[in-house]
């Protein structure tokens, strides 16, 4: 079972093998990413051969995907840093129908116990109907309202224009108009200061200096249900600032799902001290399993020196904990 499962997270998937000789051959289990589901199989002749391919069935028949990935293999015959060999593939980018289409020979004399991974940095597909390929992963990432067009035309324009706005916001660099009723049932924090406070109640500024005019116009736009995908994504860590200061549940866990949905050895770091700022526990385990479970501690060590100067201690604390309970 161990030997032929496919772990996965966020846009990554690795296999570890437990066993591997000179003359065999392994298949993995099938596993979920985008889509489809996947396998991974490798053999030894002269060279390790490593193939991806989608699982046979009608979606990768007539939908098959366009994947744009990087694979690395490693064994594990060291714990040490120094003593662990890796090979890295280029970048590949091609359409996956069968076990034939993709194949990578490594020239390795690796046997034991391996570890393969295969970090997906894009998946696209072509519509039914014809048309030009689109990543299933969006840059601008994928929020849905239950709201009908009509309602979100007519919030849309009382926050463009200012339709009876009674708030005025102070920003980091200018003003925008605002509803106290909008915001109030919004944000429980906002609600409580209009309803247990008279100063509140007759204040028409409020001051959050602490955001941007472009990142606090893609707060209000989420208030109202009406912000634009592309505007989520930008302004994700400031619009998480904003949900964990005034209590915007629904936001929060927005933020942090989009956060988690994209991590990659390149912003791992960052997205373990936002979750530890914020108590995101889900993105914190997340990122300990991308960094010590998926082994990518190894891609970060340039970084990790300049993390550990700065992290908080009790962070430090759970991390060093995190690597002893991996190596019981």
């Amino acid at each position: 079972m161990g030997d032929s499962k496919v772990e996965t997270i966020s846009r990554l998937a690795q296999w570890k093998i437990d066993n591997f000789g000179p003359c065999s051959y392994k298949k993995s289990d099938p596993f979920k990413l985008g889509i489809w589901n996947w396998y991974l199989s490798i053999e030894r002749n002269r060279y390790l051969y490593i193939h991806l391919f989608p699982e046979p069935s009608r979606l990768s028949k007539e939908q098959p995907p366009i994947a744009r990935f990087i694979i690395r293999v490693s064994n594990t015959a060291s714990s040490s840093s120094s003593s662990r060999k890796f090979y890295i593939s280029p970048v590949h980018e091609r359409v996956l129908r069968t076990c034939d289409d993709f194949v990578w020979p490594v020239d390795t004399t690796f046997l034991g116990r391996l570890i393969i991974d295969v970090e997906f940095l894009d998946l696209k597909i072509h519509p039914l109907n014809g048309g030009e390929a689109s990543s299933i992963w969006p840059s601008d990432g994928k929020l849905q309202s239950v709201a009908t067009p009509n309602t979100l035309r007519c919030l849309s324009r009382m926050l463009d224009e200012a339709i009876h706005a009674d708030l005025t916001i102070i920003t980091a660099d200018g003003t925008l108009k605002a509803h106290k009723a909008v915001l109030s049932a919004t944000s429980p924090a906002f609600l409580a200061s209009y309803r247990d406070s008279s100063e509140e109640k007759e204040s028409s500024t409020i001051h959050m200096e602490e955001m941007s005019q472009e990142s606090c116009t893609a707060l209000l736009s989420y208030m109202y249900g009406t912000i634009k995908p592309g505007d989520f994504w930008k302004h994700r860590l400031s619009l998480l600032g904003a949900a964990n200061k005034y209590d915007i549940g629904d936001l929060k866990d927005a933020c942090e799902e989009s956060l988690l949905e994209d991590l990659n050895s390149g912003n791992v770091l960052e997205r373990l001290n936002e979750a530890w700022l914020y108590q995101l526990q889900k993105l914190k385990k997340g990122c300990f399993t991308f960094l010590f479970d998926f082994g990518k501690i190894y891609d970060v060590r340039e970084e990790i020196n300049t993390f550990f100067r700065h992290a908080d201690r009790d962070l430090m604390l759970e991390m060093f904990q995190e690597v002893l309970t991996i190596w019981k």
